[in-house]
C-alpha cells in the first residue's frame, strides 16, 4: 500500500485525479475524505491535511498569565498536540498497515515539517516500509507525474528550520506579548501584543507617521507657460521649477506674463530603451497586485494559493527572479495562445526577445511564480481573474523585447526667462503592451532651435511641498524583505497580524494610538530594531543549509530573549505607565466645549467608535465620528459649536457639525 500526504484536501483530489488517470474512488473516515485507487495491482490512498497536523502550546500550568514568571516561558519547552484529532485517526489506521509514504506537501520549510510530523505521528502505530518525497513547484499532469517518477528524501535540515522558527516564535511572542500586557495592565480582549518580527515592522510605519504628522509644509510657486506650435498645444515650466521665495516668483512672472510669442532655444533628444521587468518572486508580486490591483497583500497571497492549488499557477512562495533552463516557455506560450488572452500572447510571440529577462536572485527551490494552466474565467471571481492575468502578462512581458522610447527636453526663451518643456513618446512599446508601467508619457510637438511657439498664457501657482507618502502594503513588505524581517512566506501574515491587532488601519497602513504607545515604549530596545530579527533569520538559513544545529540556534535564541527580557524587567513600571498614558493621549482629540474635561474616541457596546466626555457620567456630552478612517486631532475648535475639529485622512471636520 502507497500513502501519499498531501498538505490541503484541494491537492490531494488534484494529485489523486493526476495519478490515478481520473480514475480514483472518494472514501471516508468519519467526516474526513480520502482518495483511493489501484495501479499496478498495488493499492494507493491519497490524504490531504489542513496544514500543520500539530500545533505548538505552553503546558496549562503555565497559561495563567497573571501567575507564571514570565522566565519560565522562555525555557519551558513547548507541547506538541495534534490540531485535528479526525485526520490524526486516519493516519494511524494506515500506519498499522506498514505503508510506504510519499510525501507530497508544499516544497518549502513548513511544507517539509508538515510531512515530518506526520511522519513521526505516524511512526508510533505503525513501522512505515519507506518514506519519499515528491517534489514539484506547480499541480500540473506533468509536474506531478515527473515528481512521482523521482522521489526524493525528505530534507531534515529544512524541516527543523521551520520547526525552530515556530518555536523561536512561540516564545518572543509569549513572553514579550504577556509582558507589555501585563506592564500597561491590558488584558482579556484588550491585550496589547509584541513580537520578534512584528515589532519591529510595525516601528517602521509608526516612524514614517511621526515623519509625517511632524512635516510642516513649505509654499513654494512655480511658473506655467501654456505653448502651441501648429495645432499641438504644450506646458513649459520655468527651468527654476521652484521658487521659494515669492517676490522672485512674482518678478519672473510680470516680466513673462505679457509676451505673447517664444522662441526656442535648444532641443535635446534622446533614444533610450526600458528592459521588461523580472519574473515575479513573491515579494515582487505582492507589491505589484497591491499597487496595480489594490488587493491587499494577505488577499493576493490567498488567491495565489488558490489557482496554485487548482494548477493554474507555479507556486507562489518563491525567492527565485530567473526562469530555469528546464522550463517549456514556449509550450506555455503556445497554451496562452489558445486561451481566452490569446491577444496578449500573440503580440508577445511577435516581439519575443532571445532570452527571457533575469532578475538578480537565483534560487534552485522553485521557479519565479508563472502560469501552468487555463482556468475557466466564467468561474473566477473578479479578484481571481485579475491576479491570473498579471501573472501571464509579467510572464509575457519578461519574454519580449526592449520598449524604445525617445524623450524630449526642449529650451523656450520668454522675455529673457528659459522655460523647459519635457516629453517623452513610446517608437517601440514592446512589452509595454502587455504589462502595465508606473513611467508617464506624454508628447509634444517636434521643434528646431530658432521656432517660434504662440503663448497661450503663463500662470503663477501656488503650492505647498508634501509629508513623506505613506508605505503601501508592497512597499512596506519590500522594506521588509531589505531589511531582513520575516520571510517570502510570512511578510503578507504579519502585515494582516498587525491589521487584526487593531495596530494599523486603512489601505495605507497607518498606526493606531495603541501603535504609538507600543513603539514609544520600547523602542529604545532591540526588540524594535530590525538587526537582532535579520540575525536569526540567517542563523534559520544556515539550519536548512545544514551549516547549523537547530537546538543550538533555539537555546541561543533564549538566551538573547532571557537578557532582553531582563532589561525589560527594569524598566517595567516605566513602560507601563508610559503606555497607559500614551493611549489615553492618543484618544484624546480636543477639549469638551461644555465642561472643559477631554474628548476622547471611546468604542460603544455595538462596536461603534464616538467622541465621549473624560468626565462621564457627571458630563455625558457625545458626538458622532465616521467609522472609517484614521482620525486625527487638529488643535483646533469649530467656530459654530465649539466642538473639536478633527482630521479624518486629509480632510478636517466637525464631528457635530459635519
Amino acid at each position: 500500500m502507497k500513502v501519499v500526504i498531501c498538505e490541503k484536501q484541494i491537492a490531494a483530489r488534484r494529485i489523486a485525479g493526476i495519478l490515478s488517470n481520473g480514475k480514483f474512488k472518494t472514501k471516508r473516515e468519519g467526516k474526513v475524505p480520502y482518495y483511493t485507487f489501484v495501479q499496478d495491482g498495488e493499492e494507493w490512498i491519497v490524504v490531504g491535511l489542513k496544514g500543520h497536523i500539530l500545533d505548538l502550546d505552553y503546558p496549562e500550568e503555565l497559561n495563567r498569565w497573571r501567575n507564571t514568571s514570565l522566565k519560565k516561558l522562555v525555557w519551558a519547552e513547548p507541547n506538541r498536540k495534534v490540531i485535528n484529532r479526525a485526520i490524526s485517526k486516519l493516519l494511524e489506521k494506515l500506519a498499522e498497515k506498514n505503508p510506504d509514504v510519499v510525501i507530497a506537501t508544499d516544497f518549502d520549510r513548513e511544507g517539509e515539517l508538515i510531512g515530518l510530523e506526520t511522519v513521526e505521528l505516524m511512526k508510533k502505530k505503525g513501522k512505515l516500509k519507506s518514506v519519499k518525497r515528491a517534489r514539484f513547484s506547480a499541480i500540473t499532469r506533468r509536474d506531478i507525474l515527473d515528481a512521482f517518477s523521482n522521489l526524493t528524501e525528505l530534507d531534515h535540515n529544512l524541516a527543523r528550520s521551520a520547526e525552530a522558527r515556530r518555536i523561536i516564535d512561540l516564545m518572543w511572542g509569549a513572553t514579550l506579548t504577556r509582558f507589555i500586557s501585563l506592564a500597561a495592565e491590558r488584558y482579556g480582549k484588550d491585550f496589547l501584543s509584541i513580537g520578534r518580527v512584528q515589532s519591529p515592522t510595525l516601528a517602521i510605519l509608526v516612524e514614517r507617521e511621526k515623519e509625517i504628522r511632524k512635516f510642516v509644509p513649505k509654499p513654494y510657486w512655480i511658473i506655467i507657460a501654456r505653448l502651441q506650435k501648429g495645432k499641438k498645444k504644450f506646458l513649459a515650466i520655468h527651468a527654476e521649477e521652484k521658487f521659494f521665495d515669492e517676490k522672485k516668483a512674482t518678478d519672473v512672472f510680470e516680466k513673462s506674463r505679457n509676451a505673447t510669442e517664444a522662441e526656442v532655444k535648444s532641443v535635446e533628444e534622446k533614444i533610450e530603451k526600458r528592459i521588461p521587468p523580472h519574473p515575479f518572486d513573491t515579494t515582487s508580486f505582492l507589491s505589484s497586485v497591491t499597487s496595480i490591483l489594490k488587493i491587499p497583500a494577505p488577499k493576493a497571497m490567498e488567491i495565489a494559493e488558490y489557482l496554485y492549488m487548482h494548477g493554474w499557477i507555479s507556486y507562489p512562495r518563491t525567492d527565485n527572479t530567473v526562469y530555469p533552463k528546464n522550463l517549456q516557455i514556449r509550450e506555455i506560450l503556445k497554451m496562452l495562445i489558445s486561451s481566452p488572452l490569446s491577444e496578449k500572447a500573440l503580440i508577445a510571440k511577435d516581439n519575443l526577445r532571445n532570452y527571457p529577462v533575469r532578475g538578480k536572485k537565483e534560487t534552485t527551490d522553485h521557479p519565479p511564480i508563472h502560469p501552468v494552466g487555463i482556468p475557466d474565467f466564467e468561474k473566477l471571481t473578479q479578484e481571481q481573474r485579475g491576479v491570473y492575468e498579471l501573472i501571464v502578462s509579467r510572464f509575457l512581458a519578461t519574454l519580449m523585447k526592449d520598449a524604445i522610447l525617445k524623450s524630449k527636453k526642449i529650451e523656450i526663451e520668454i522675455n529673457g526667462e528659459i522655460f523647459v518643456a519635457r516629453g517623452k513618446e513610446i517608437l517601440e512599446p514592446a512589452w509595454l503592451l502587455v504589462y502595465p508601467s508606473r513611467e508617464k508619457f506624454s508628447e509634444i510637438p517636434e521643434m528646431e532651435e530658432g521656432d517660434r511657439l504662440r503663448i497661450i498664457s503663463i500662470e503663477k501657482i501656488r503650492k505647498e511641498t508634501e509629508p513623506p507618502k505613506r508605505l503601501s502594503q508592497g512597499s512596506l513588505i519590500h522594506e521588509m524583505e531589505r531589511l531582513g524581517l520575516g520571510t517570502k512566506s510570512t511578510r503578507h501574515e504579519i502585515i494582516k497580524k498587525l491589521y487584526d491587532r487593531k495596530y494599523i488601519v486603512g489601505k495605507y497602513p497607518v498606526p493606531t494610538g495603541s501603535a504609538f504607545a507600543v513603539i514609544d515604549a520600547i523602542k529604545n530596545y532591540d526588540i524594535s530594531k530590525p538587526d537582532m530579527t535579520s540575525q536569526l533569520e540567517k542563523e534559520m538559513d544556515m539550519i536548512a543549509e545544514g551549516r547549523k544545529n537547530w537546538e543550538e540556534v533555539v537555546r541561543k535564541s533564549r538566551e538573547i530573549l532571557d537578557k532582553v527580557l531582563d532589561s525589560l524587567m527594569r524598566d517595567k513600571e516605566r513602560i507601563g505607565s508610559s503606555i497607559r498614558e500614551a493611549i489615553e493621549r492618543q484618544n484624546v482629540v480636543g477639549k469638551c466645549p461644555s465642561c472643559g474635561g477631554d474628548m476622547v474616541i471611546r468604542i460603544s457596546k455595538n462596536g461603534k467608535r464616538f467622541l465621549g466626555c473624560s468626565r462621564y457620567p457627571s458630563c455625558k456630552l457625545t458626538y458622532p465620528l465616521p467609522q472609517k478612517g484614521v482620525i486625527i486631532a487638529t488643535d483646533k475648535k469649530c467656530k459654530k459649536c465649539g466642538a473639536p475639529i478633527i482630521m479624518v485622512g486629509r480632510r478636517e471636520i466637525c464631528p457635530n457639525c459635519g
